[in-house]
Protein backbone atom coordinates (compact mmCIF):
# COMPACT_ATOMS: atom_id res chain seq x y z
CA UNK A 1 0.00 0.00 0.00
CA UNK A 2 1.13 3.46 -0.84
CA UNK A 3 2.26 4.70 2.50
CA UNK A 4 0.90 8.31 1.68
CA UNK A 5 -2.96 6.42 1.55
CA UNK A 6 -3.59 7.61 4.43
CA UNK A 7 -2.67 11.52 3.64
CA UNK A 8 -4.84 11.08 0.96
CA UNK A 9 -7.48 10.02 2.05
CA UNK A 10 -7.71 12.65 4.57
CA UNK A 11 -6.88 15.04 1.95
CA UNK A 12 -10.58 13.75 -0.42
CA UNK A 13 -12.09 13.99 2.53
CA UNK A 14 -11.43 17.89 3.26
CA UNK A 15 -11.96 18.04 -0.09
CA UNK A 16 -15.66 17.91 -0.31
CA UNK A 17 -15.96 20.50 2.43
CA UNK A 18 -13.53 22.79 0.27
CA UNK A 19 -15.13 22.23 -2.84
CA UNK A 20 -18.03 23.70 -1.19
CA UNK A 21 -17.09 27.06 1.08
CA UNK A 22 -18.40 30.00 -0.18
CA UNK A 23 -16.18 32.84 -1.44
CA UNK A 24 -16.10 34.52 2.27
CA UNK A 25 -15.22 32.22 4.03
CA UNK A 26 -12.24 31.26 1.81
CA UNK A 27 -11.26 35.25 1.77
CA UNK A 28 -11.80 34.71 5.80
CA UNK A 29 -9.48 32.22 5.93
CA UNK A 30 -6.84 33.49 3.78
CA UNK A 31 -6.67 36.70 5.98
CA UNK A 32 -6.17 34.70 9.22
CA UNK A 33 -3.47 33.15 7.69
CA UNK A 34 -1.89 36.32 6.38
CA UNK A 35 -2.56 37.94 9.99
CA UNK A 36 -0.96 34.94 11.44
CA UNK A 37 2.20 34.35 9.27
CA UNK A 38 3.11 38.21 10.37
CA UNK A 39 2.09 37.51 13.96
CA UNK A 40 4.67 34.34 14.25
CA UNK A 41 7.65 36.56 12.39
CA UNK A 42 9.95 35.48 14.93
CA UNK A 43 9.34 31.34 14.81
CA UNK A 44 9.51 31.54 11.31
CA UNK A 45 13.15 33.00 11.12
CA UNK A 46 13.81 30.69 13.92
CA UNK A 47 12.69 27.81 11.81
CA UNK A 48 14.12 28.80 8.64
CA UNK A 49 17.62 29.47 10.49
CA UNK A 50 18.09 25.74 10.88
CA UNK A 51 17.73 25.49 7.37
CA UNK A 52 20.19 28.15 6.57
CA UNK A 53 22.76 26.57 8.94
CA UNK A 54 22.36 23.19 7.18
CA UNK A 55 22.60 24.80 3.86
CA UNK A 56 25.87 26.17 4.58
CA UNK A 57 27.48 22.92 6.12
CA UNK A 58 26.39 21.07 3.16
CA UNK A 59 27.87 23.34 0.88
CA UNK A 60 24.66 24.80 -1.09
CA UNK A 61 25.53 27.87 -3.40
CA UNK A 62 25.19 31.61 -2.27
CA UNK A 63 22.44 31.80 -5.17
CA UNK A 64 20.47 28.70 -3.42
CA UNK A 65 20.70 29.71 -0.12
CA UNK A 66 19.38 32.82 -1.13
CA UNK A 67 15.88 31.12 -2.44
CA UNK A 68 15.86 29.02 0.98
CA UNK A 69 16.37 32.71 2.75
CA UNK A 70 13.83 34.16 4.93
CA UNK A 71 13.89 37.73 6.23
CA UNK A 72 10.90 39.23 8.26
CA UNK A 73 10.57 41.61 5.20
CA UNK A 74 9.96 38.53 2.58
CA UNK A 75 7.49 36.93 5.08
CA UNK A 76 5.65 40.37 5.50
CA UNK A 77 5.74 40.26 1.27
CA UNK A 78 4.35 36.49 1.46
CA UNK A 79 1.68 37.50 3.43
CA UNK A 80 0.78 41.07 1.38
CA UNK A 81 0.59 38.34 -1.75
CA UNK A 82 -2.10 36.51 0.33
CA UNK A 83 -4.14 39.13 1.40
CA UNK A 84 -4.02 40.55 -2.86
CA UNK A 85 -5.79 36.92 -3.02
CA UNK A 86 -8.42 38.06 -1.45
CA UNK A 87 -8.97 41.04 -3.70
CA UNK A 88 -8.85 38.44 -6.49
CA UNK A 89 -11.99 36.92 -8.31
CA UNK A 90 -13.19 33.71 -7.07
CA UNK A 91 -12.90 31.27 -10.19
CA UNK A 92 -14.77 28.60 -8.81
CA UNK A 93 -19.04 28.96 -10.16
CA UNK A 94 -17.87 31.42 -13.07
CA UNK A 95 -19.55 30.56 -16.14
CA UNK A 96 -16.84 30.16 -18.88
CA UNK A 97 -19.16 29.77 -21.77
CA UNK A 98 -22.79 28.70 -22.82
CA UNK A 99 -26.06 28.92 -24.67
CA UNK A 100 -29.11 27.29 -25.20
CA UNK A 101 -29.94 24.53 -27.68
CA UNK A 102 -32.72 24.40 -30.76
CA UNK A 103 -34.42 22.37 -28.09
CA UNK A 104 -34.33 24.56 -25.46
CA UNK A 105 -31.75 23.13 -23.26
CA UNK A 106 -29.20 25.47 -21.70
CA UNK A 107 -26.20 24.39 -21.44
CA UNK A 108 -23.23 25.86 -19.28
CA UNK A 109 -19.51 25.48 -18.68
CA UNK A 110 -18.64 25.98 -15.32
CA UNK A 111 -15.11 26.41 -13.37
CA UNK A 112 -15.05 24.27 -11.02
CA UNK A 113 -12.09 22.74 -8.45
CA UNK A 114 -9.82 20.20 -9.65
CA UNK A 115 -9.65 18.91 -6.05
CA UNK A 116 -6.56 17.52 -4.46
CA UNK A 117 -3.46 19.04 -5.94
CA UNK A 118 -0.46 17.78 -5.20
CA UNK A 119 3.28 19.40 -5.36
CA UNK A 120 6.53 18.53 -4.68
CA UNK A 121 8.98 21.34 -4.80
CA UNK A 122 12.63 22.40 -3.40
CA UNK A 123 14.28 24.74 -1.52
CA UNK A 124 11.64 27.76 -1.74
CA UNK A 125 9.58 27.92 1.26
CA UNK A 126 7.79 30.56 0.24
CA UNK A 127 6.31 27.97 -2.34
CA UNK A 128 4.38 26.22 0.69
CA UNK A 129 1.99 29.74 1.30
CA UNK A 130 2.03 30.42 -2.44
CA UNK A 131 0.75 27.06 -3.61
CA UNK A 132 -1.36 26.49 -0.14
CA UNK A 133 -3.03 30.09 -0.40
CA UNK A 134 -3.59 29.63 -4.26
CA UNK A 135 -5.11 26.14 -3.97
CA UNK A 136 -7.38 27.32 -1.32
CA UNK A 137 -9.00 30.20 -3.14
CA UNK A 138 -9.89 27.72 -5.92
CA UNK A 139 -11.37 25.28 -3.45
CA UNK A 140 -8.82 22.95 -3.81
CA UNK A 141 -6.74 20.78 -0.94
CA UNK A 142 -2.97 20.36 -1.28
CA UNK A 143 -0.43 17.57 -0.37
CA UNK A 144 2.63 19.55 -0.07
CA UNK A 145 5.89 18.09 -0.36
CA UNK A 146 8.94 20.26 -0.23
CA UNK A 147 12.86 19.20 -0.15
CA UNK A 148 14.67 18.49 3.40
CA UNK A 149 16.56 21.71 2.82
CA UNK A 150 13.30 23.64 3.70
CA UNK A 151 12.06 20.80 5.93
CA UNK A 152 11.75 23.36 9.11
CA UNK A 153 10.71 26.36 7.56
CA UNK A 154 8.42 24.54 5.78
CA UNK A 155 6.98 23.11 9.01
CA UNK A 156 6.69 26.06 10.55
CA UNK A 157 4.92 27.81 8.06
CA UNK A 158 1.93 24.65 7.61
CA UNK A 159 1.45 24.95 10.89
CA UNK A 160 0.84 28.29 11.14
CA UNK A 161 -1.73 28.40 7.96
CA UNK A 162 -3.38 25.15 9.02
CA UNK A 163 -3.78 26.54 12.58
CA UNK A 164 -5.60 29.90 10.86
CA UNK A 165 -8.08 27.64 9.05
CA UNK A 166 -10.46 26.38 12.01
CA UNK A 167 -11.99 30.43 12.52
CA UNK A 168 -13.31 29.88 8.87
CA UNK A 169 -15.09 26.88 9.66
CA UNK A 170 -12.86 24.96 7.31
CA UNK A 171 -10.76 21.44 7.99
CA UNK A 172 -7.21 21.76 9.17
CA UNK A 173 -6.72 18.90 6.46
CA UNK A 174 -7.08 21.59 3.55
CA UNK A 175 -3.56 21.88 3.72
CA UNK A 176 -1.26 18.95 4.07
CA UNK A 177 2.59 18.97 4.33
CA UNK A 178 4.02 15.83 3.75
CA UNK A 179 7.14 15.96 6.22
CA UNK A 180 9.29 12.75 5.24
CA UNK A 181 11.34 14.29 2.79
CA UNK A 182 13.53 10.87 1.20
CA UNK A 183 13.24 9.83 -2.28
CA UNK A 184 10.53 7.01 -1.30
CA UNK A 185 8.01 10.02 -0.02
CA UNK A 186 8.19 11.72 -3.40
CA UNK A 187 7.80 8.91 -5.15
CA UNK A 188 4.58 7.77 -3.36
CA UNK A 189 3.10 10.97 -4.13
CA UNK A 190 3.38 10.20 -7.94
CA UNK A 191 1.15 7.43 -7.28
CA UNK A 192 -0.97 8.25 -5.16
CA UNK A 193 -3.66 7.29 -7.57
CA UNK A 194 -7.20 7.00 -6.80
CA UNK A 195 -6.40 10.35 -4.35
CA UNK A 196 -4.40 13.30 -5.97
CA UNK A 197 -6.06 14.81 -8.81
CA UNK A 198 -3.19 16.45 -10.34
CA UNK A 199 0.79 16.75 -9.56
CA UNK A 200 3.11 19.83 -9.79
CA UNK A 201 6.36 19.98 -9.63
CA UNK A 202 8.31 23.28 -9.37
CA UNK A 203 12.43 22.88 -8.81
CA UNK A 204 15.04 22.04 -11.10
CA UNK A 205 15.25 20.16 -14.61
CA UNK A 206 15.88 16.76 -12.41
CA UNK A 207 12.81 16.97 -10.57
CA UNK A 208 11.02 17.70 -13.21
CA UNK A 209 12.05 15.26 -14.97
CA UNK A 210 11.93 12.71 -12.35
CA UNK A 211 8.46 13.36 -12.04
CA UNK A 212 7.25 13.08 -15.76
CA UNK A 213 8.83 10.16 -16.47
CA UNK A 214 7.97 8.50 -13.18
CA UNK A 215 3.92 9.43 -11.69
CA UNK A 216 1.24 7.43 -12.33
CA UNK A 217 -0.92 10.43 -11.25
CA UNK A 218 -1.40 13.40 -14.02
CA UNK A 219 1.23 16.37 -14.03
CA UNK A 220 1.46 19.74 -15.21
CA UNK A 221 5.05 20.09 -16.23
CA UNK A 222 6.71 23.17 -15.42
CA UNK A 223 9.21 25.57 -14.21
CA UNK A 224 12.52 24.27 -16.36
CA UNK A 225 13.75 28.28 -17.52
CA UNK A 226 16.69 28.03 -20.20
CA UNK A 227 16.08 31.92 -21.25
CA UNK A 228 17.30 34.01 -23.91
CA UNK A 229 17.30 37.75 -24.51
CA UNK A 230 18.27 38.19 -28.37
CA UNK A 231 19.99 41.80 -28.55
CA UNK A 232 18.82 42.92 -32.45
CA UNK A 233 21.32 45.62 -34.07
CA UNK A 234 18.47 48.14 -33.92
CA UNK A 235 17.95 47.98 -30.32
CA UNK A 236 18.96 50.85 -28.19
CA UNK A 237 22.45 49.87 -26.43
CA UNK A 238 22.10 51.36 -22.82
CA UNK A 239 18.64 49.43 -22.21
CA UNK A 240 19.58 46.44 -23.40
CA UNK A 241 22.60 46.58 -21.03
CA UNK A 242 19.92 47.56 -18.43
CA UNK A 243 17.82 44.51 -19.36
CA UNK A 244 20.10 42.17 -19.61
CA UNK A 245 21.46 43.03 -16.33
CA UNK A 246 17.83 43.01 -14.55
CA UNK A 247 17.52 39.63 -16.29
CA UNK A 248 20.63 38.12 -14.93
CA UNK A 249 21.02 39.54 -11.34
CA UNK A 250 18.18 40.60 -9.83
CA UNK A 251 18.14 36.89 -9.07
CA UNK A 252 19.94 34.57 -10.72
CA UNK A 253 18.22 31.67 -9.13
CA UNK A 254 14.61 31.50 -10.40
CA UNK A 255 13.36 29.96 -13.71
CA UNK A 256 12.53 33.06 -15.38
CA UNK A 257 16.64 34.61 -15.16
CA UNK A 258 18.32 35.00 -18.44
CA UNK A 259 20.80 31.91 -19.18
CA UNK A 260 22.06 32.86 -22.58
CA UNK A 261 22.22 36.70 -24.42
CA UNK A 262 22.77 36.63 -28.41
CA UNK A 263 23.76 39.49 -30.02
CA UNK A 264 23.92 40.95 -33.48
CA UNK A 265 27.46 40.99 -34.97
CA UNK A 266 26.67 44.47 -35.69
CA UNK A 267 26.79 45.90 -32.63
CA UNK A 268 28.61 43.26 -31.05
CA UNK A 269 31.58 45.14 -30.62
CA UNK A 270 30.07 48.50 -28.67
CA UNK A 271 27.15 46.00 -26.77
CA UNK A 272 29.35 43.12 -25.24
CA UNK A 273 32.27 45.42 -23.54
CA UNK A 274 29.14 47.91 -21.67
CA UNK A 275 27.56 44.44 -20.55
CA UNK A 276 30.24 43.07 -19.48
CA UNK A 277 31.31 46.25 -17.77
CA UNK A 278 27.56 46.48 -15.96
CA UNK A 279 27.50 42.53 -15.15
CA UNK A 280 31.18 42.89 -13.55
CA UNK A 281 29.73 44.64 -10.48
CA UNK A 282 28.36 40.83 -9.72
CA UNK A 283 30.99 39.29 -10.54
CA UNK A 284 29.44 37.46 -13.30
CA UNK A 285 30.98 34.76 -14.88
CA UNK A 286 30.71 34.77 -19.06
CA UNK A 287 31.11 32.49 -21.19
CA UNK A 288 31.18 33.00 -24.81
CA UNK A 289 31.67 31.83 -28.79
CA UNK A 290 34.63 32.83 -30.20
CA UNK A 291 33.37 35.53 -31.62
CA UNK A 292 32.38 37.02 -28.52
CA UNK A 293 35.88 35.75 -27.08
CA UNK A 294 38.08 38.23 -29.50
CA UNK A 295 35.89 41.23 -28.17
CA UNK A 296 35.75 39.83 -24.25
CA UNK A 297 39.10 38.17 -23.40
CA UNK A 298 38.05 37.71 -20.35
CA UNK A 299 35.44 35.41 -21.32
CA UNK A 300 35.35 31.91 -21.15
CA UNK A 301 34.52 29.43 -23.65
CA UNK A 302 31.21 28.82 -23.98
CA UNK A 303 30.45 24.75 -25.16
CA UNK A 304 26.95 23.47 -26.35
CA UNK A 305 26.39 22.17 -23.03
CA UNK A 306 26.80 26.00 -21.62
CA UNK A 307 24.19 26.92 -24.10
CA UNK A 308 21.74 23.90 -23.12
CA UNK A 309 22.06 24.49 -19.19
CA UNK A 310 20.00 26.21 -16.53
CA UNK A 311 22.90 27.81 -14.61
CA UNK A 312 20.34 29.38 -11.96
CA UNK A 313 24.18 31.55 -10.76
CA UNK A 314 25.98 34.68 -12.10
CA UNK A 315 27.11 32.65 -15.35
CA UNK A 316 25.85 33.91 -18.43
CA UNK A 317 26.47 32.55 -21.66
CA UNK A 318 27.08 35.19 -24.87
CA UNK A 319 26.78 34.28 -28.74
CA UNK A 320 27.30 36.76 -31.64
CA UNK A 321 25.21 35.62 -34.14
CA UNK A 322 24.71 37.27 -37.78
CA UNK A 323 20.66 37.53 -38.16
CA UNK A 324 17.66 37.34 -36.51
CA UNK A 325 17.22 33.60 -38.36
CA UNK A 326 20.15 32.79 -37.09
CA UNK A 327 18.96 33.91 -33.35
CA UNK A 328 15.59 32.12 -33.25
CA UNK A 329 17.27 29.34 -34.59
CA UNK A 330 19.63 29.60 -31.46
CA UNK A 331 16.36 30.02 -29.48
CA UNK A 332 14.78 26.66 -30.71
CA UNK A 333 17.51 24.58 -30.65
CA UNK A 334 17.90 25.14 -26.81
CA UNK A 335 14.29 26.52 -25.38
CA UNK A 336 13.22 24.74 -22.73
CA UNK A 337 9.44 26.66 -23.73
CA UNK A 338 9.50 29.39 -20.86
CA UNK A 339 10.76 33.04 -21.55
CA UNK A 340 12.69 34.53 -23.95
CA UNK A 341 12.92 37.77 -25.87
CA UNK A 342 14.09 40.39 -28.38
CA UNK A 343 15.65 43.90 -28.08
CA UNK A 344 14.67 45.75 -31.13
CA UNK A 345 13.78 49.01 -32.18
CA UNK A 346 12.35 46.86 -35.56
CA UNK A 347 9.07 46.45 -35.64
CA UNK A 348 8.86 43.50 -38.17
CA UNK A 349 11.62 41.77 -36.25
CA UNK A 350 9.72 41.88 -33.18
CA UNK A 351 6.41 40.41 -35.28
CA UNK A 352 8.60 37.74 -36.05
CA UNK A 353 10.32 37.09 -33.20
CA UNK A 354 7.12 36.48 -31.35
CA UNK A 355 5.21 34.74 -34.15
CA UNK A 356 8.22 31.81 -34.46
CA UNK A 357 9.34 31.86 -30.83
CA UNK A 358 7.32 28.84 -29.25
CA UNK A 359 7.58 29.29 -25.18
CA UNK A 360 4.86 30.54 -22.53
CA UNK A 361 6.21 33.73 -22.47
CA UNK A 362 7.40 36.06 -25.15
CA UNK A 363 9.09 39.47 -24.67
CA UNK A 364 10.05 42.48 -26.82
CA UNK A 365 11.82 44.90 -25.18
CA UNK A 366 11.65 43.91 -21.45
CA UNK A 367 13.13 41.80 -19.08
CA UNK A 368 12.00 37.90 -18.76
CA UNK A 369 12.23 38.41 -15.29
CA UNK A 370 8.18 39.50 -15.06
CA UNK A 371 7.28 35.72 -15.92
CA UNK A 372 5.44 35.43 -12.58
CA UNK A 373 2.23 35.47 -11.28
CA UNK A 374 2.47 38.59 -9.12
CA UNK A 375 3.63 40.39 -12.47
CA UNK A 376 1.22 39.13 -14.49
CA UNK A 377 -1.53 40.50 -11.88
CA UNK A 378 -2.48 37.01 -10.48
CA UNK A 379 -2.04 37.27 -7.06
CA UNK A 380 0.72 34.86 -6.99
CA UNK A 381 1.66 31.40 -9.23
CA UNK A 382 1.46 27.81 -8.22
CA UNK A 383 4.56 27.18 -11.13
CA UNK A 384 5.01 28.31 -14.41
CA UNK A 385 3.97 25.93 -16.91
CA UNK A 386 6.16 24.83 -19.89
CA UNK A 387 3.27 22.42 -21.48
CA UNK A 388 0.65 23.36 -24.09
CA UNK A 389 -2.15 21.25 -22.22
CA UNK A 390 -4.42 23.08 -19.65
CA UNK A 391 -2.62 25.34 -18.75
CA UNK A 392 0.33 27.15 -20.20
CA UNK A 393 2.70 30.30 -18.13
CA UNK A 394 1.86 31.80 -14.63
CA UNK A 395 -0.60 29.60 -13.46
CA UNK A 396 -2.98 31.68 -11.34
CA UNK A 397 -6.18 30.72 -9.46
CA UNK A 398 -8.15 30.15 -13.11
CA UNK A 399 -5.23 27.67 -14.16
CA UNK A 400 -5.94 25.70 -10.66
CA UNK A 401 -9.86 25.01 -12.14
CA UNK A 402 -11.29 21.94 -14.46
CA UNK A 403 -14.96 22.65 -15.51
CA UNK A 404 -18.04 20.89 -15.67
CA UNK A 405 -21.33 21.28 -17.53
CA UNK A 406 -24.34 22.27 -16.33
CA UNK A 407 -27.51 21.07 -18.43
CA UNK A 408 -30.71 22.64 -17.59
CA UNK A 409 -34.38 21.73 -19.29
CA UNK A 410 -38.12 21.30 -19.27
CA UNK A 411 -38.44 17.70 -19.75
CA UNK A 412 -36.39 17.07 -22.95
CA UNK A 413 -35.77 13.96 -24.22
CA UNK A 414 -33.11 12.83 -26.94
CA UNK A 415 -35.06 10.89 -30.00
Amino acid sequence: MNRLTELGKRAKAASRTLSCASTAQKNAALAAIADALCAHIPEILAANEEDLKAAAQNGMSESLQDRLRLTAARIEGIAGAVRDLIGLPDPVGQVIDGGTRPNGLKIEKVRTPIGVVGMIFEARPNVTVDAACLCLKSSNVCILRGGKEAIHSNTALAQIMCGALGGAGLPHDCILLVTDTSRDSANDLMNLNGYLDVLIPRGGKGLIRAVVENATVPVIETGAGNCHIFVDESASLAQAVSICDNAKTSRPSVCNAVETVLVHSRIADQFLPALAEKLAEHQVELRGCARTRAILPQALPASDEDYATEFDDYILALRVVDSLDEAIEHIRTYTTGHSEAILTNHFANAQRFTAEIDAAAVYVNASTRFTDGGEFGFGAEIGISTQKLHARGPMGLAELTSCKYIVTGSGQIRT
